[in-house]
């Protein structure tokens, strides 16, 4: 399945490591990756894949609440399919 995740939040050390680290534990797989600054402001887009056989989106997301928690920072998880049909045109 591929995802798209998103991470805003106050910029401080660590919020990259710190979703990484959590995908790497579920064997996801980072595709493409696009972060930048706004302000203080840290924003990220991740396109992200993993196997549907072993991991599924809701657990996933909610795997993601303790790192939301300990860094401060909004992350949002969808997949891509829904994505792409959210914003065609």
């Amino acid at each position: 399945m591929d995802i798209i995740m998103t991470v805003t939040g106050i910029d401080h050390e660590g919020i990259i490591a710190a979703v990484a680290t959590k995908l790497s534990e579920f064997k996801v797989n980072i595709r493409d990756v696009s972060q930048t600054l706004m302000g203080e402001y840290f924003t990220m887009i991740m396109h992200c894949s993993f196997d549907e056989t072993q991991l599924n989106l809701i657990d996933l997301q909610e795997a993601f609440v303790p790192v939301e928690h300990s860094q401060k920072v909004e992350i949002r998880i969808q997949s891509e399919a829904i994505f792409k049909a959210m914003h065609a045109i």
